[in-house]
């Protein structure tokens, strides 16, 4: 399929440390300090499902487009915008590592 093929390379432009994983029954799930967005595929389209999007900026309406309506500059800043949110949203693991002991304590 030419259209996920697309969304996939651009992801990957944009951070090649994006990991590609299959859950759910074959859906395409893209992950990076958690998942940054889903795939789902049918005969016609692929629908991209954005984890937490409804914080992502999309000042081009890409929520909306169909996949003649995808830029590829305005995607790749989506994409950027997702990485981010996960960034910030994960604490690292020497913090996480921390703060779960003084709980045991």
């Amino acid at each position: 399929m030419r259209a996920a093929s697309r969304i996939r390379r651009l992801i990957h432009e944009v951070d090649p440390a994006v990991v590609d994983t299959w859950k759910w029954r074959g859906v395409p799930v893209w992950e990076h300090s958690g998942i940054l967005c889903t795939g789902e595929t049918d005969k016609v389209a692929v629908t991209l499902t954005f984890a937490k999007g409804a914080a992502l900026p999309d000042p081009k309406g890409l929520f909306n487009a169909s996949l003649e309506g995808i830029y590829a500059t305005a995607f790749k800043a989506l994409i950027r915008a997702a990485i981010a949110r996960k960034r910030a949203a994960k604490p690292p693991a020497a913090a996480a590592r921390a703060k779960a002991s003084q709980r045991s304590a």
